[in-house]
Formats: structure tokens, C-alpha cells, sequence
């Protein structure tokens, strides 16, 4: 199982980053030659090249990398090529095989490119140029791949760490199994086949992208007065991109604690099969603007693949399909109806239940072929607590209860969440069953 590690490198020298900048320019040059022949070959309706031709092509010393540098960075186009390849195969015919100009590209090294010191890490440039020399972090302790990626503010150090995981059963012999419906207001809604379920709410990630989406509105109105290159643009375009840099930061928190609490639960209950709906198809319906940009924000296969992950080191077996109707469907008449709301309510048998762990219900016949009972009790939990920015401007609303709260519909506690009110007014709460 990989694990990637990322390293700051905010304290570069002037020669370092000279170094750094010229190398991605050289690594752009590396994907646009074969950018060029793969074109070059779906216009003239020939064999695509593959890694020998690619490789035959940029050997020599062409380029001012080091060799395996240049192995990693056509390995990478291909790995885009075929990756296209499949989607289309799939049906998705929007899909494009690479085909832009890039100025900048990730400079990779394999795991024996890299020179491991006792406080240092050293990285070839090829024969003749200086190489790169970053400290070494306490953990790493043996050679790994790694990548140098500019984040939008300065660059970063990512490594590329094997850890060791357990074979996970086969999906014929397990006895308890789960399914998944991911959600935006909901991050996920959790079924097992025993009539336990969790609900992980998505609220958290939701006013994140809203507040984002907002002070890049900001930001583009003042840049638009601006003229093109001046030092109050630059400015605003550095600030844009640390913003987006901290946004990214907070939401891949929140979507990493709460794809956890979905593993733990599963682990918790002994659960040996996850099965995760993939909601494609509804992301593809044009809805007006709002909607369109809310789905295009919503990162659900990022939640997949963190769902897999961390399902592989629990010895968890998680696989995806097709999710179609199942939030349409009736789980006790089988009527169907498009509904409003967060409660699902049957207009043919009078059933009422929430909405998105009947989707989740209704993939158990799906994936295992085994309808399950609707659950009596469903637990929610908050993937983590939205901290207030120190920033002016950026705050967030702040929540009690540490970094999870939970609660079962069974028993309907209150929680006290504090509203923000303005200075000079004494705070109230508000009591949420």
C-alpha cells in the first residue's frame, strides 16, 4: 500500500529554486515531445507509441534531466494516455487524450535515483548539473520516489512510502457486508446487512467550497479593474492561490476524517465487504448554474479512493458499481417517486425514512444480492470541527464538541451550537433535536 508524505520546501535558496524551475521547464518539454507523437500518430492513423518509443526518443541526453527523471515523466504521459483510453471506452466521450502545452511539470525520481545521507536527501539533476540537496526528515528511513510539485504558492516534496498491508478476504466468504451512498449534505450514508447505520455528514465541506467560491468572486471583481501585470494583479493572484491552497488544506482534512469514521464503523461491526455507489450519472444532469457548480465541485471520487485505501489496511474488501435508481426506490413497496427533501416518503405504502440510507439500503440487492431490512437507529457523526480563521474575513462558524460529535436518532439528544452574534450582545444557543 503507498502513502505519500508531503514536505515543505518553503525555505529554498535563490539557487535551489533556480534549479527547481528550470528542471520542471525541462520536464514540460519531456511531455510535450511526446504529446507530439502520440498526436502526430492519431492523426496519421498509426500504431500509438508506447514507452519504447517514447523512450528511444527522449534518450541521448536531449534533455537537462537525469535519465530516470525523464523515464518518470514519460511513464506519466502514458499512464494519462491509457487512463483516457478507458474513460472513453466507458463511454465517456468528453474525455481528451492529452493535448495541452505545459510550461511547468512535477520533477519525479524513482526510489534508487534517490541518495539518502545522514541528514540529507539528494536528488540528481544529470551528469554535469548540480544536484538537489533538501533535508532529511526523521522518518524517512529508506529510499523512496518522490516528486517536487508546485502547489500554487511555493513548491513541496512529495514521498512515495511502500507500507506493508494485510491480503484481505475474498467477498465470497464474507458473512457481514456494507454499502455506501455518498452525498454532498451527506458526506456518506452507511448500511450493513444487520440493520446498523451511519450517516457522516458533509455540511462541513459544503460551507468550505461556498466560502471559497465566494472570496474567488471577490478576488476576480477587484482583478478585473486591474490592469494585466501591474503589482496590485500579481498581488491579488498570489493571494488567490493562497487562498485556494488553505481551502484545499481543510477540505482534504475533512474528507480524510470522515472516510475514516466510515472504516472505523465498518471495522468496529466486522463488517469484510464496502460496497461504495458510484454516483457518475448524477453529476452528468444539467441542473442550472447553481446545481452544475455544486456538483462539479463535489470530489466523490476522491472519497473513493480514500474509502479504498484505508479499506485495504483494514483488511476490508471495497469495490464500486453503479448506483442507479436506488435513491428513487421504495425499500419496502418498491414504488418509485423522485423526492423532496432529506425524508423519503412513500406516497404508495406511507413509508418515511431518511433519504440517503434508503439509497443505501436499496445497493445491498445490487451489490450482494440480499435485500436488508431498513435500520431502527442511525448514527451521525461530523467528520471534524471548523476551526476560526485567524484571518479578517475568512471565519468560519465553530462548533462544540471537539473533533466528533456523535449521536443516535434513537435517544434525540440536544446539542447547544452558539451562534455568532455581534460584539456587545451576549451569546445564545440553540437547541437542535
Amino acid at each position: 500500500m503507498e502513502r505519500v508524505r508531503i514536505v515543505s520546501l518553503k525555505g529554498l535558496s535563490r539557487r535551489q529554486e533556480a534549479i527547481v524551475r528550470e528542471g520542471q521547464m525541462e520536464a514540460a518539454r519531456v511531455w510535450s515531445e511526446c504529446r507530439d507523437m502520440h498526436l502526430k500518430a492519431r492523426q496519421e492513423h498509426t500504431p500509438w507509441p508506447g514507452r519504447n518509443e517514447y523512450h528511444k526518443a527522449t534518450r541521448g541526453g536531449r534533455f537537462a534531466l537525469h535519465s530516470q527523471s525523464v523515464q518518470q515523466v514519460f511513464r506519466a504521459f502514458d499512464a494519462a494516455v491509457e487512463s483516457a483510453r478507458e474513460n472513453r471506452r466507458a463511454g465517456h466521450k468528453e474525455i481528451r487524450y492529452p493535448y495541452k502545452d505545459k510550461r511547468f511539470f512535477a520533477l519525479m525520481w524513482p526510489a534508487q535515483a534517490m541518495a539518502l545521507e545522514e541528514k540529507r536527501i539528494v536528488l540528481p539533476m544529470g551528469r554535469g548539473r548540480p544536484s538537489l540537496v533538501f533535508p532529511r526528515p526523521e522518518w524517512l528511513t529508506k529510499k523512496a520516489a518522490c516528486k517536487v510539485v508546485w502547489n500554487g504558492v511555493h513548491n513541496e516534496l512529495h514521498i512515495s512510502l511502500e507500507e506493508a498491508g494485510a491480503e484481505p478476504a475474498g467477498i465470497g466468504a464474507t458473512e457481514k457486508r456494507a454499502t455506501a451512498d455518498l452525498g454532498q449534505i451527506h458526506q456518506a450514508a452507511v448500511v450493513t446487512n444487520e440493520g446498523e447505520a451511519l450517516v457522516v455528514s458533509g455540511r462541513g465541506i459544503r460551507s468550505l467550497k461556498r466560502l471559497h467560491s465566494k472570496q474567488l468572486g471577490e478576488i476576480q471583481k477587484k482583478r478585473s479593474r486591474c490592469t494585466r501585470g501591474s503589482r496590485r494583479w500579481r498581488k491579488l493572484g498570489k493571494t488567490r492561490a493562497k487562498l485556494t491552497l488553505r481551502h484545499e488544506r481543510r477540505v482534504r482534512d475533512l474528507r480524510q476524517k470522515g472516510t475514516r469514521q466510515v472504516v472505523d464503523f465498518c471495522k468496529e461491526r466486522g463488517v469484510e465487504a464496502l460496497f461504495v455507489g458510484d454516483p457518475d450519472g448524477v453529476r452528468r444532469k444539467n441542473r442550472g448554474r447553481h446545481h452544475n457548480q455544486r456538483m462539479s465541485q463535489w470530489e466523490y471520487g476522491k472519497d473513493i479512493s480514500y474509502l479504498e485505501q484505508k479499506s485495504e489496511k483494514d483488511r476490508i474488501v471495497c469495490f464500486t458499481g453503479d448506483e442507479r435508481g436506488t435513491s428513487s426506490r421504495c425499500p419496502v413497496c418498491g414504488h418509485r417517486h423522485k423526492p423532496k427533501g432529506r425524508n423519503w416518503r412513500c406516497k404508495a405504502c406511507g413509508f418515511v425514512g431518511h433519504r440517503d440510507i434508503v439509497g443505501a439500503v436499496n445497493m445491498h440487492p445490487i451489490a450482494y444480492g440480499q435485500v436488508v431490512p431498513f435500520p431502527n437507529g442511525i448514527t451521525y457523526l461530523r467528520p471534524g470541527s471548523l476551526r476560526r480563521s485567524s484571518s479578517p474575513g475568512t471565519g468560519l462558524p465553530q462548533v462544540n464538541g471537539g473533533s466528533c460529535l456523535a449521536e443516535s436518532r434513537n435517544q434525540a439528544p440536544q446539542r447547544a451550537i452558539p451562534l455568532r452574534v455581534p460584539s456587545g450582545n451576549r451569546p445564545q444557543t440553540e437547541n437542535i433535536s
